[in-house]
């Protein structure tokens, strides 16, 4: 039987088990999707099409893909505007599967822009479709790209009337997706290593999520008594609340990164970014690395031992030769050293995670977040600037994507989208997005959306009329004094503006007021309605950096 291209398209991502299409605003496929019942979600721009997409991808660790469509073709303006948010799922390897539309055979004299060459950079690969014959082969090499090896995003380019092809023909089936084991000879140096450690450490990436790993990482800690940190990316891929947890930031994390001897990294590529730590004083410690990517061994540091594998059956190849050693034993030294480490760091942020003060502290309004959600049953995430510091530094998170991080970069709004991907992704869970005044800005033109597919989620606004760490009062004397401030919730209040698009909305000026407000946002919530909380926020720092090579930071 013959059909037409578009609709081979939307049949196998039915077949790839695809729940939905998020898109703005045009493209061939998607009615294609709408007659084959593939559900199509419009967004209010390109931008935050690709970032839902993204999002659903990293909130379920790729065990679903999320696809999108944009505008393209000799219009290409849609994917031009979608370019930084594919570049972002590219920076941080997340699987997305981006549509657009190609230009045909013999029209590429009519434009001067490249598509497939812009985006070789910010994708694992991109795929020109030039019959509707090569459908199948062309998805199935995406598929097939989304779910082996290092994740990435991957864009399919379609033209528009590609005609017919015979399914019986060209038949397609679902993409398993391959992982590989580590070498038996390096899992041993690995273990021996870790073993001889007088300080170990435990450095642990978002690879462990993706491989679906927690468990036996849990197991693994347990077995090695080592200290646990987390990148960003990863928070959440080890229990926060667990014994041997040292969390992802701050002093806690710092005294325990600088202290190790080995820092064995499972799941990370180790690069220092501005949002990750570097290793300080790298040439005096030993480097286990653990990564599913050739590439990343030796890059940013010397790697003196490294196990190359899926995170998983690495992990159960290490736990199984552990094992054979007899194991690390109990330490409950190690665990009391821990718990006082962790009370101090606690000291420090009580006070303000508990304030009275008005404006309202910023942490007062975390520290209530974390007594009114379900930590077993909850998501959080939390936009660039002030609020990504501050709340992933507090922000106790105990169950794997009970809080999405990310890593070399992120655009701003982003946080609604994850929120919006988390609550597509697990219905049942309380999903919250914290961000400040920038991120309200980007955000703003698709609240409307939100609405509209009545998402019961809630954003939390933080304001406190300035960007970020920009002006006086955040670090010092500021670092650009003459354009941090903007308006001010009496000449600007978003609360307002989300209400007149369907959320529930308030502001709050009140430290007693926090957790009633937060409890509203929920019911409402829970009724299918978004919600929009505005605290009225002091110009507070942030406290605990990443750390750099050396003694700075």
């Amino acid at each position: 039987m013959k059909i037409q291209a578009v609709n081979g398209i939307a049949r196998i991502l039915k077949a790839e088990g695809i729940p939905w299409v998020s898109c703005y605003p045009t493209s061939p496929v998607n009615n294609a999707l709408g007659e084959e019942g593939v559900p199509i979600l419009m967004m209010g721009e390109e931008r935050f099409a690709v970032a839902v997409a993204d999002a659903f991808s990293r909130v379920t660790s790729g065990k679903q893909i999320g696809a999108c469509t944009v505008m393209a073709g000799l219009n290409a303006a849609g994917i031009q505007m979608a370019y930084g948010a594919i570049a972002q799922a590219w920076e941080d390897s997340s699987p997305l599967l981006v549509m657009a539309e190609g230009v045909g055979a013999g029209a590429t004299r009519h434009t001067h822009y490249d598509m497939a060459g812009a985006f070789k950079s910010v994708t694992k690969w991109v795929g020109e479709v030039g019959r509707a014959d090569q459908v199948p082969d062309y998805v199935r090499r995406a598929f097939t790209h989304l779910r082996s090896g290092r994740p990435g995003p991957v864009l399919l380019l379609i033209p528009r009337d590609l005609g017919e092809y015979d399914e019986a023909e060209h038949p397609y089936a679902p993409v398993k997706g391959w992982r590989s084991g580590p070498d038996p000879d390096d899992v041993k140096s690995a273990i021996k290593t870790l073993l001889a450690a007088k300080n170990p450490l435990l450095h642990v990436g978002e690879g462990v999520l993706y491989a679906d790993a927690t468990a036996e990482l849990l197991q693994f800690a347990e077995a090695a008594q080592v200290p646990v940190m987390t990148t960003l990316k990863a928070k959440g891929a080890f229990p926060e609340h667990h014994p041997l947890s040292v969390g992802i930031r701050g002093s806690l994390t710092e005294h325990y990164l600088r202290g190790c001897d080995v820092l064995f990294s499972i799941g990370s590529s180790l690069f220092p970014n501005r949002f990750s730590h570097a290793v300080p004083e790298p040439d005096k410690k030993t480097i286990v690395q653990c990564t599913v990517d050739t590439l990343d061994i030796n890059r940013s540091y010397e790697t003196r031992h490294a196990v190359i594998g899926d995170a998983k059956l690495t992990l159960q190849a290490l736990i199984e030769e552990l094992a054979k050693r007899g194991g690390a034993g109990k330490k409950p030294a190690l665990v009391d050293e821990i718990r006082a480490h962790k009370q101090a760091f606690l000291a420090k942020f009580t006070p303000w995670l508990t304030s009275n003060e008005t404006p309202i502290n910023p942490y007062r309004v975390l520290g209530d977040l974390m007594k009114v959600l379900d930590p077993k049953n909850s998501f959080v995430t939390a936009d660039s600037g002030n609020t990504r510091d501050q709340t992933s530094t507090v922000y106790e998170t105990h169950i794997p994507r009970g809080f999405l991080g990310w890593g070399n970069v992120s655009t701003l709004g982003f946080s609604l989208a994850g929120a919006v991907a988390a609550k597509l992704a697990y219905p049942n869970r309380q999903c919250v997005n914290v961000t400040g005044d920038a991120g309200v800005c980007y955000m703003m033109g698709n609240f409307e959306a939100v609405a509209r597919y009545k998402l019961g989620i809630t954003t939390i606004h933080i304001n406190n009329g300035g960007y970020s760490g920009y002006g006086p009062g955040f670090w010092g004397a500021g670092h650009d004094p003459y354009t941090w401030k903007v308006s001010d919730h009496g000449s600007a209040c978003m609360a307002t503006m989300a209400k007149s698009v369907g959320f529930h909305s308030e502001d709050v000026s009140q430290p007693s007021e926090i957790i009633p407000a937060l409890k509203r946002a929920l019911d409402e919530n829970a009724k299918g309605r978004p919600a929009f909380v505005e605290f009225l926020c002091s110009h507070h720092p942030v406290h605990g950096g990443w750390v750099r090579g050396g003694g700075g930071h």
